[in-house]
């Protein structure tokens, strides 16, 4: 049997509340196995990801990131996702890494606010206006469809093109007046030092931290971390890897135990905003066992079409 490449015509299918509910269902099932390595040269990153999931499958992805690819016309990252079955470990279908890519990052953070962020929450904050940004506004806009969107980048013309293409879209030069004034805050940059200050927020407001993916990278600031209620996507791929909580956890500023819970906590509803006027903080991290239930649905979805 010939193994299923699934490339991006398959999106129109796709669905974020469909993604939710797989986010949801393969956290109810036995926690992931997972293991990740990272390589660095420069500024360069390769990222190994696998994961187990008992009764789901398998899946590797790799990813590397070339920050200078942009000058080249490449996009920063590119990979490959396998996905293999869990009765046989044969490989089932080669999934288009950028398609899983956006599903599952957006759909990660996306699960996080669905839970966290107060249900009358209108005002989103986007920094950043790359394509995580995008995807972001898209499924932000599922969940709050009468939302209304400012974007901030450290070159505005980006902020500005994002403005003029996407609906109910303003671009901002003033940062902090764009956090104060959001219900949710999303962060998608690549900046090492933290560009999202704790004085700058406010009771009842959800934050969604994306882009920090390294040792050396920080969106937020300390005072953001110690004034919020924090959570993660998986605590076994954020606090010992990526700077936004293992610079923090170095140095005092926070402790382990300060992390109320992870994914798996939906379970048992830990996974929730503690009050109404909490600051809520989710680290997205990500992880491959969130790539195996977004690719296990992006395979059912092909086998569906194939009649």
């Amino acid at each position: 049997m010939t193994t299923p490449v699934i490339g991006p015509d398959i999106e129109k299918q796709l669905r974020w509340a469909d993604v939710l509910d797989a986010l949801e269902a393969g956290h109810r099932m036995p926690r992931a196995e997972i293991a990740d390595s990272f390589l660095y040269r420069g500024a360069d990153t390769l990222l190994s990801r696998a994961a187990w999931i008992n009764g789901m499958g398998s899946l590797v992805k790799t990813a590397l990131v070339f920050r200078d690819n942009r000058a080249r016309g490449l996009p920063n990252v590119n990979g490959g996702v396998s996905l293999f079955s869990d009765q046989s470990g044969l490989l089932e279908a080669l999934v288009d890494f950028h398609l899983v890519t956006k599903w599952k990052t957006a759909g990660d953070s996306l699960l996080a606010t669905s839970r966290l962020a107060r249900p009358d929450s209108r005002a989103i904050t986007l920094v950043g206006a790359g394509a995580v940004a995008r995807s972001m506004h898209a499924a932000y806009r599922s969940l709050f469809p009468d939302a209304r969107f400012t974007v901030w980048n450290r070159s505005p013309d980006p902020a500005q093109a994002m403005a003029r293409e996407l609906p109910n879209c303003s671009a901002a030069t003033d940062l902090q007046a764009a956090v104060t004034d959001a219900d949710i805050i999303c962060t998608a940059t690549m900046s090492k030092t933290p560009i999202l200050q704790g004085d700058w927020l406010r009771p009842g407001q959800h934050i969604d931290l994306i882009g920090a993916y390294r040792p050396d990278m920080r969106e937020a600031d300390d005072v953001a971390l110690t004034r919020a209620a924090l959570f993660v996507d998986s605590i076994d791929t954020t606090l010992d890897h990526i700077g936004e909580l293992k610079d923090p956890l170095a140095r005092g500023v926070i402790q382990r135990q300060d992390i109320r819970a992870d994914f798996y906590g939906i379970a048992d509803d830990s996974f929730s905003r503690p009050a109404p006027d909490a600051i809520t903080l989710c680290k997205n991290g990500g992880g491959a066992h969130l790539d195996l239930m977004v690719s296990r649905y992006i395979l059912d979805k092909w086998r569906a079409s194939q009649g």
